[in-house]
């Protein structure tokens, strides 16, 4: 009884920090996933109608009030019908978390391939589109094009990009040193305050980096710049460097892969 007694009493100390502990983290959290899907306008709808709601009843202005309970359930129906996309990204992002799975995800070893066939298609101002699959299953994407199961090599990216084939304005699916498949169809983006510059190719990246945790490598066909998409955002224009050190982050790579030459053109996130 007195080991009981201690332990709940321990528990007793405990739970206040613990309590704040796992609350911070669920906010955080969630915050992050906003952040994510670009849903963050709609916490800030909610804030404004909670802000205006507690002023209502501060005040005991008692038609607004019950106004606000009027509307209440009608205003939660339009805000799922008016966010539908963004609520949908919201389940979908918390689908991919990883809180609770060990060890480290399995490591890509043939990034240099990839960043060798950029360089070489984008000094010949060729488009190219790869995807790097991470956790999520990309079954569905694969099916829009055609099964390859191939090797990796920079000579079959810069073949299937560099000539006017069947395959060369779909994308390729990476994973584990192999492309699935390519002249891939990806989803386009969502969102509105994309560059009118950016062509279907940076759409169709940054659209998949929105539904999915794959990550995207772009070489624009206008410019030659390389970017990358991920977590729904587009990096724009980053040099080799910074490429190969976002991916090898990423992806989980370490020190294995070795980066191409540093350019020394800082990227940009136009997101």
């Amino acid at each position: 009884m007195e080991i009981i007694k201690k332990i709940s009493a321990l528990y007793a100390t405990v739970q206040p920090f613990l309590d704040v502990t796992i609350l911070a983290f669920i906010l955080y959290t969630a915050y992050g996933i906003l952040l994510k899907t670009q849903a963050i306008q709609l916490l800030k709808g909610a804030v404004y109608i909670v802000i205006v709601y507690a002023i209502a009843f501060v005040l005991k202005l008692n038609t607004l009030l019950w106004l606000l309970n009027i509307l209440a359930p009608g205003l939660l129906i339009g805000v799922a019908i008016v966010f539908q996309p963004e609520l949908r990204k919201i389940f979908l992002k918390i689908g991919q978390s990883d809180w609770f799975k060990l060890g480290k995800r399995s490591k890509h070893s043939h990034l240099d391939s990839v960043l060798t066939a950029a360089e070489i298609l984008s000094n010949q101002r060729r488009g190219m589109l790869t995807v790097f699959i991470r956790r999520d299953s990309l079954k569905d994407i694969a099916e829009t094009g055609t099964r390859l199961n191939a090797d990796l090599s920079s000579s079959l990216l810069v073949t299937i990009f560099g000539h006017d084939t069947p395959l060369h304005d779909g994308a390729t699916i990476v994973q584990g040193g192999r492309i699935v498949a390519a002249g891939c169809f990806l989803p386009l983006s969502e969102q509105q305050d994309i560059r009118k510059t950016f062509g279907t190719r940076h759409r169709a990246a940054l659209g998949l980096s929105e539904v999915t945790d794959a990550v995207v490598l772009i070489v624009s066909e206008e410019t030659g710049a390389i970017s990358l998409a991920y977590d729904s955002k587009l990096y724009y224009d980053l040099s080799s460097a910074e490429i190969t050190r976002q991916l090898e982050g990423i992806l989980e790579l370490g020190s294995e892969t070795q980066g191409a030459e540093e350019t020394g053109n800082d990227g940009k996130d136009f997101n």
